[in-house]
C-alpha cells in the first residue's frame, strides 16, 4: 500500500520541542518528512540541530525571494545542511529561479505560489490584477520554465496546478477541522489528496497537543 506523504511543520525554536515531534511522528503508515521555517533556522541553535540531523527527509521553508545573486549564494550557504527540499518564491522572477535551479544540485527546489493566508482580496489590496486562481496558473508556467522540482499551492488549486505541472505538488493548509487559525485556503487532508497533491504540509492539528495521537487521528482519517 502506498503511504500518504506528509511533511510536519517545526514551527518552534525549541529544540527539545522538535525532538519530540520527530520521536512522536514517526511510524511505518505515513513517510514522514520535516519542515523547517524561517523561525527555526534563524533561531540560536537551529542551523547547528539541522547539520546534524540525520536519516530524515529535511525541508528548509527559506521562501527566497530575492535578486538572483542573493538567491544563489543563500543556497550555496546551506549545502552543508543537506537539505532534501528548499523553498523559493516564483515572484522571485525568471532570472532568479534559473539561477537557483542551476546550482540546487541535489536539493529539490520548490516554487511557492500564493500564500494560503492570501484571498483574493488581499492580492487586489497588495497590488495584484489577477485573482488567486489565475496568479498561480501564471505562476506554474513559470515554474514549468525554469524546470523546478516541486511546487507548494494550496490543496483548493492542486487540480489546476497538476494540469500544467507534472512534477510534485506540496500543499500546505491542512486542517482536520475546519478551524482556518490565519489561513483562508485550507482542506482536510482527505480533499487535497483527493485534488492530487502528493506532498501535505500539516502543522498544528499534529504538533499540539498530544502529538502521538494527534499522527493516528491523521492516520485514521486517511483510512476513511
Amino acid at each position: 500500500m502506498k503511504k500518504s506523504k506528509i511533511f510536519v511543520a517545526c514551527d518552534t525554536t525549541k529544540i527539545s520541542k522538535i525532538k519530540k515531534i520527530i520521536k512522536n511522528t514517526q511510524n511505518n503508515r505515513l513517510k514522514i518528512g520535516y519542515k523547517f521555517g524561517l523561525e527555526f533556522l534563524n533561531s540560536k541553535n537551529g542551523r547547528i540541530f539541522l547539520s546534524k540531523l540525520r536519516n530524515k527527509i529535511i525541508f528548509a521553508d527559506l521562501k527566497l525571494n530575492d535578486i538572483p545573486n542573493t538567491c544563489v549564494s543563500t543556497i550555496k550557504a546551506i549545502k552543508d545542511l543537506r537539505i532534501n527540499y528548499l523553498t523559493i518564491h516564483i515572484s522571485s522572477g525568471l532570472d532568479a529561479l534559473q539561477a537557483a535551479k542551476k546550482i540546487s544540485g541535489k536539493t529539490k527546489l520548490i516554487g511557492v505560489t500564493v500564500l494560503t493566508s492570501l484571498d483574493d482580496k488581499a492580492l487586489k489590496e497588495i497590488g495584484f490584477n489577477k485573482d488567486v486562481k489565475k496568479l498561480v496558473l501564471h505562476q506554474v508556467k513559470l515554474a514549468n520554465k525554469a524546470k523546478l522540482d516541486a511546487i507548494v499551492c494550496s490543496a483548493q488549486e492542486v487540480k489546476l496546478v497538476k494540469k500544467f505541472f507534472k512534477k510534485e505538488v506540496i500543499t500546505p493548509g491542512i486542517r482536520f477541522t475546519s478551524k482556518k487559525n490565519d489561513q483562508k485556503r485550507v482542506l482536510t487532508p482527505n480533499e487535497a489528496y483527493s485534488n492530487g497533491a502528493d506532498w501535505l504540509v500539516i502543522g498544528r492539528d499534529l504538533t499540539k497537543g498530544n502529538i502521538k495521537k494527534n499522527t493516528q487521528v491523521l492516520i485514521d482519517h486517511l483510512s476513511k
